[in-house]
């Protein structure tokens, strides 16, 4: 039962197919196939039940995934102990952002930290705040930068570093923007355009209203604010956006409720053993 086999066993689990395992490893799917019929040769039982596109985990596949996960854990914990006692900080930095922290927070961060680490190859990850939580939690980067949420899982600590204030929004020529006072109320029914339900965005944005006893009327959910920016700014609905994305094409609206803010930071699993480069970069931003 080698290590190859177990971290492939783990990809297809955490991923739902072997393409996509495949594309996590850097492996073709042949190979991770092979693989996976070598480690099923050593047990002697299938691990997966293939039906269709879909694949299930089998009793003994259930058994295993555990196990497997607490091995690489292991392994991988004891390499980055070894690495570190050189005191080096170079390799490869995997870390996941969201799009927006990404864009408004990290260039000038990353541009100083490569300055003063050039051996260190820094490569980040875009993804929406939430799938960056389980990215971190499957140990697939190091750390992310994310909205940091009310009640984490135990496994993971937050580090707070930036507040971000939210306010409400619409295009010049929405009729909302004559305004000189709303009321919450007054937004309730009038379409926004806001990010996905599951999002901690959407979720400070909703407690305001659900205080009130007030619906929600949203069109499509978008993730990016880039892309809520563009619709808002073309009159598709009212939104709540970091104050910092205002400019000419937007008005703020006067909505008479108390400063919404989100915060913003790094998540990280509590008994993962980071990298030099890993804790040079969190050092940096203390």
């Amino acid at each position: 039962m080698d290590l190859h086999s177990l971290e492939a066993f783990v990809a297809v689990s955490t991923h739902g197919s072997f393409s996509a395992a495949a594309e996590r490893l850097h492996l073709t799917q042949p190979a991770v196939s092979k693989r996976l019929q070598s480690l099923e040769q050593q047990i002697g039982s299938p691990l997966f039940d293939r039906v269709g596109r879909r694949i299930h985990l089998t009793d003994a596949g259930k058994t295993l995934l555990p196990a497997a996960q607490r091995i690489l854990q292991e392994v991988d914990n004891a390499n980055r102990t070894l690495q570190n006692l050189s005191l080096q900080v170079a390799g490869r930095l995997s870390f996941a952002t969201s799009h927006h922290i990404g864009l408004h927070r990290l260039p000038q961060l990353l541009r100083d930290f490569i300055d003063q680490h050039p051996e260190v190859e820094v490569d980040p990850h875009f993804l929406e705040s939430e799938v960056a939580h389980e990215a971190v939690q499957r140990r697939e980067v190091e750390f992310a930068f994310v909205t940091l949420i009310p009640r984490p899982p135990r496994a993971i600590e937050q580090i707070q570093l930036w507040t971000d204030p939210l306010v409400f929004v619409a295009a010049r020529h929405h009729f909302l923007a004559r305004k000189t006072r709303l009321q919450l109320n007054e937004l309730c029914y009038t379409r926004a355009v806001l990010p996905h339900e599951s999002s901690a965005t959407y979720q400070l944005i909703r407690q305001q209203f659900a205080q009130r006893q007030l619906p929600l009327k949203t069109t499509l959910p978008v993730n990016y604010l880039e892309t809520i920016k563009m619709m808002v700014t073309v009159g598709l609905g009212w939104s709540v956006l970091p104050a910092s994305m205002l400019d000419e094409r937007l008005v703020q609206l006067p909505v008479d409720i108390p400063p919404v803010q989100r915060t913003l930071g790094v998540i990280r699993l509590r008994e993962r053993t980071l990298s030099n480069a890993a804790s040079a970069l969190l050092d940096s931003l203390q």
